[in-house]
């Protein structure tokens, strides 16, 4: 038998209401105390911790530096029980120049590059100590301006947030994943949301747009340019959330083009490896060399050197910046802990209003405090002076008296804490001057209480006395804007012909579908070397930067870049092993140009239309179908048209029939079968008797070259005009001997 387990005095409850919980304490925590910072300070509980802890270790920005491990170790051991790596990370980030805008820690050693910031020495090799932007953050902390909380163990107390004299939430900006949400708020300059801030104070109705007549927009440790639109970042502004998109800054040198300013959040590192792969890759043959100069005096400077000066630097960097992170987005998304506890997406205003709420109430309570201290000084400073004046009874009765507290409060009528001030007294102090002093400081202190109750008692004097102490701090700590704002189109990556050289290249196709291209276009393609077997069958004059596009026999077109093909040097390579016709099709013709040229397509069934190039460009290795082909029908080659108005179509069959028609009288197609261009029965075009055997385009200017075998023969305009009909027509029969014509083309 097995033995009942004893669950009396045991809490239980269903496992899916304490998943339930357990998973809501958690995300309020992460939420609360790990991920968000407080609209107070600007800080995470981790920040406030570690700034707090090198305060009560003495590490202002005057004094001496300190290990860092010294640092780490009282945060985690007094406030922060958490992991030491994690903790120090987070310090180090305070630290690092191109990570906070201001920075709040002030670090010896290594503490990390843009290029890797985690890449800082360990703990024990550093050393640091708080930077003066720090005070900003810790003076007012003994002054009764904040509350304060028990630590981890009870031991100690820490504050619930740092009396901040300036909204550092928006001026070093914090990014941080909770459960369920996330904040991104970027940094922004001093002197710009101190502006702002005023304005509100002055005018509590302003709207977002009048503070952004102050914020210009985020202003990044690491400079760049802000190319946002200003109405879209007005919207983010209003929304709360959104993106900011950021380019680097470049500058022209000699020959080379200049990287100095990179975006917020940017390896160099990473950005050197992007476009590096891009050369390894010969998808960036405008640039020749690439190399990373930056050293102490120059922490961002990528040196870009272009192939030749011909290169358009604009073209280079807008491509650069679509294709690598020298432009990005920086996310937006001011989501913080309120002054009620709980966390909130704000636009621009309520941010800053709820700051400048904290702010006076702060500043409240710094006055009320001191002026707690000011009333118990001047109490105190009233026994004094009251001793002093009945200075001998006061010594008779302490040299008498078993008790002499009470009696010196009956007699005198004194507070406890009069006569306790009395008692303690020193001997030094019951010199003569000393009644003068205590009048002196009297009245210093009471003009300091009227004036204290004067701020306390008025709103707008109270306003104005953070007004006064922001533009203090702007006077100290105020910088100039790093980012500049310029309104740039969009970056768009160019082509890969765009980035390829242009050169004139003859692109040469044989009968078996071999390909090659030969540099220039004085090249006699006929006279090269063929493979046992194969022969001459086509060849296109363009440039290395176009795309070649080949015909095949059902129909098909299919495109390849001029520059990726393999040299005449050689004999080529297949087509079928870059492409994928269908089974049993052979290539018929090969054509290079512009996407607005026109090209004349036609099948052997005396069918045909006029096209537009860039209506065949596919990068399919399957080709896309634009020429339909009846049944029986093949496919001839394609005909580029020359310019002019004034074109004329030739056609001829293997009867030895001719016929010259307008061009004019052809539609212009996408795809599809065509229009008739010679009459021939389908019968005869299935059973192969009869076919179109080969077109051209002329102008009104040229004659006709007419190839059959070795043969040639020229007809002049003259002689054309015995052929000339209308389009559909049988054509007229072109001399005896001619009747096996293989070829035609546009004479000069």
């Amino acid at each position: 038998m097995q033995n009942k387990l004893n669950l009396e005095g045991v809490e239980q409850q269903p496992l899916s209401q304490f998943a339930e919980k357990a998973y809501l304490d958690y995300s309020m925590y992460v939420i609360l105390d790990r991920a968000l910072p407080h609209i107070g300070d600007g800080l995470k509980p981790v920040q406030r911790r570690i700034v707090y802890a090198m305060s009560e270790l003495g590490l202002s920005a005057g004094s001496k530096h300190k290990k860092s491990a010294r640092t780490v170790g009282d945060v985690i051991g007094k406030f922060h029980p958490h992991g030491d790596s994690a903790c120090y990370e987070a310090m180090v980030h305070m630290a690092q120049p191109f990570a906070f805008r201001y920075p709040v820690v002030d670090g010896q050693g290594n503490w990390g590059s843009q290029d890797d910031p985690k890449s800082f020495a360990a703990m024990r090799y550093t050393e640091s100590r708080l930077t003066a932007y720090a005070a900003s953050l810790l003076t007012e902390l003994g002054q009764g301006t904040v509350d304060w909380q028990a630590n981890f163990d009870g031991t100690l107390n820490e504050p619930r947030v740092l009396p901040a004299r300036l909204p550092n939430v928006l001026l070093n900006g914090a990014s941080g994943i909770a459960v369920g949400m996330s904040t991104d708020i970027p940094p922004h300059n001093l002197r710009e949301v101190v502006a702002a801030a005023i304005h509100l104070l002055e005018k509590p109705k302003a709207t977002v747009a009048d503070l952004l007549r102050h914020i210009k927009g985020p202003d990044f440790p690491t400079g760049a340019e802000i190319i946002t639109p200003a109405e879209d970042l007005r919207e983010t502004y209003e929304k709360g959330n959104g993106s900011v998109r950021v380019r680097a800054r470049y500058e022209l040198e000699d020959d080379a083009i200049i990287v100095t300013e990179l975006p917020y959040q940017s390896s160099a590192a990473k950005i050197m490896e992007q476009i590096a792969a891009q050369m390894n890759a010969k998808k960036l043959p405008l640039v020749e060399d690439l190399r990373d100069e930056s050293d102490h005096e120059n922490p961002t400077r990528l040196v870009i050197i272009p192939r030749s000066r011909r290169v358009d630097t604009e073209q280079l960097m807008a491509h650069l910046f679509a294709t690598t992170d020298l432009e990005r987005s920086v996310r937006f998304n001011l989501n913080v802990i309120g002054l009620d506890g709980k966390p909130g997406v704000r636009d621009l205003r309520a941010l800053l209003k709820d700051w400048l709420v904290f702010r006076i109430s702060v500043v409240e309570r710094r006055l009320r405090f001191r002026l707690d201290r000011v009333t118990e000084r001047l109490h105190i400073l009233d026994g004094l002076l009251i001793a002093y004046l009945n200075i001998d009874e006061v010594i008779h009765i302490i040299r008498t008296e078993d008790k002499p507290k009470p009696v010196l409060m009956k007699k005198f009528k004194l507070s406890d804490t009069q006569a306790e001030a009395i008692l303690n007294l020193r001997l030094r102090n019951l010199a003569k001057l000393e009644e003068i002093r205590i009048r002196t400081e009297q009245a210093e202190l009471e003009a300091e209480r009227r004036q204290l109750e004067k701020l306390l008692g008025s709103r707008a004097r109270l306003k104005t006395l953070v007004k006064k102490e922001l533009r203090a701090d702007v006077e100290e700590f105020g910088d100039e804007r790093r980012s500049a704002l310029v309104s740039r189109a969009a970056a768009q990556a160019l082509d890969e012909s765009s980035l390829l050289p242009s050169e004139a290249m003859t692109v040469v196709l044989s009968e078996r579908g071999w390909v090659r291209a030969a540099k220039g276009h004085e090249v006699d393609a006929g006279a090269l070397a063929y493979k046992s077997g194969d022969a001459y069958l086509a060849a296109a004059r363009g440039r290395s930067n176009q795309l070649a596009v080949f015909l095949d026999s059902t129909g098909r077109a299919y495109s390849v870049g001029v520059h990726t093909l393999p040299s005449a040097r050689g004999q080529g390579e297949p087509l079928s092993g870059r492409l994928n016709p269908p089974d049993g099709a052979t290539f018929a013709g090969v054509v290079i140009g512009e996407g607005d040229d026109k090209v004349l397509l036609a099948s052997r069934a005396g069918y045909g239309f006029v096209g537009k190039i860039a209506d065949l460009h596919s990068r399919n290795r399957a080709g896309k179908r634009v020429l339909t082909v009846p049944a029986g029908g093949g496919v001839l080659a394609p005909v580029p048209l020359p310019s002019g108005d004034a074109l004329w179509l030739a056609a001829a069959s293997n009867e030895g029939r001719l016929l010259i028609f307008p061009l004019e009288e052809l539609p212009e197609m996408s795809r599809g079968k065509g229009n008739k261009i010679l009459s021939i029965p389908p019968a005869r075009v299935k059973s192969g008797d009869e076919f179109m055997v080969a077109t051209a385009v002329i102008d009104e200017r040229q004659s006709l070259l007419i190839r059959a075998g070795k043969r040639t023969m020229t007809l002049s305009q003259d002689d054309m005009e015995r052929y000339e009909g209308t389009r559909g027509r049988r054509g007229s029969l072109l001399p005896r001997g001619w009747r096996n014509v293989l070829q035609m083309q546009a004479s000069s």
